[in-house]
């Protein structure tokens, strides 16, 4: 799988949907890995076709790969090695894989939802925030830019947020929103 073979597939995706949706909103939502897959759809979408995505929602982000790798307890052990940037950082750029959040959301327009939970052990909320100052700061309409996040003592983790029993809820009240 490729970063762009990713993105050509939710693409495609998107074509089906939008040909069978009729007037429904459709939206982009990404968990993990997948934020950075959304991003570069919906910003391609809108750069290349001039189409607007009704909604981005991230579940778990990070800005781009290289700093998620850098940043993720897995690899904590690793960046004490001399190399690790080298053979791990650097070699992600030279097959291509960059999945550049920060890039994508400085250029989207859409109404964009970034949830973290407090207790992600997987990607650090820090990163869910950053994101969302970057988009904060490059969207006309701030409004349109939201950040939600979840407390530890909920336990959502990096994997639950989707289970959150009001979470239907908070997602509708942005898009009514938007």
């Amino acid at each position: 799988p490729t970063e762009s073979g990713f993105t050509t597939d939710v693409l495609a995706l998107y074509d089906w949907a939008k040909a069978r949706s009729g007037n429904s909103s459709i939206l982009f939502w990404g968990h993990s890995l997948g934020t950075g897959i959304a991003t570069n759809a919906a910003r391609k979408l809108q750069e290349e076709r001039g189409v607007q995505v009704d909604a981005v929602v991230l579940e778990s982000p990070y800005t781009n790969i290289r700093e998620a790798a850098a940043n993720i307890p897995l690899t904590k052990i690793y960046r004490q090695f001399p190399g690790f940037e080298y053979l791990i950082l650097d070699s992600m750029a030279r097959a291509g894989l960059f999945f550049s959040s920060d890039e994508n959301v400085k250029v989207l327009g859409c109404p964009l939802l970034i949830l973290h939970a407090e207790d992600d052990g997987v990607v650090p909320p820090k990163l869910g925030r950053k994101l969302y100052e970057t988009a904060r700061k490059a969207y006309k309409d701030k409004s349109k830019v939201k950040f939600v996040t979840f407390p530890e003592k909920l336990g959502l983790g990096h994997d639950y947020i989707s289970f959150h029993p009001e979470l239907p809820a908070l997602v509708k009240e942005f898009l009514n929103m938007k």
